[in-house]
């Protein structure tokens, strides 16, 4: 797929010139089609810092109830967690979430992503939980 400068400007919230300037000095490839730049996907991609998927792709969703979490565990657990889930790997993204109710001191997790990822995740929260 080709967007258009605009296009590009839009989707990642920036104005036209800023997008313009970024393909003049070079940082974002693109193909000039008579007097306008068209930026594939792929460049688009590469700029971002997004993994370049051809086809189609698989993603997972899983919501994790931890019971009995006191205020002290739930951070431990979230920054660990979300640590984690931060770390760069190939190919599959991953998206971890936390919501903690203190009154009935429970941590949710919400995990997004490749089933890779969520079951890599799954994983360590069963090892750091018990």
């Amino acid at each position: 797929m080709l967007y258009s400068v605009e296009q590009v400007a839009s989707l990642l919230g920036l104005h036209v010139k800023t997008v313009r300037g970024y393909v003049h000095d070079g940082k974002l490839n693109a193909t000039k089609v008579g007097k306008q730049y068209r930026i594939s996907s792929e460049d688009l991609a590469a700029f971002t810092g997004q993994p370049v998927t051809s086809g189609r792709h698989i993603d997972v969703s899983c919501v994790v109830q931890l019971d009995d979490v006191d205020f002290t565990l739930m951070s431990k657990i979230t920054v660990m967690v979300t640590a984690y889930g931060t770390t760069p790997q190939e190919g599959e993204r991953l998206r971890v979430e936390t919501v903690y109710d203190q009154n009935r001191r429970t941590l949710k997790l919400i995990i997004v992503g490749g089933p890779g990822r969520v079951a890599d995740v799954l994983e360590f929260v069963k090892t750091i939980a018990e």
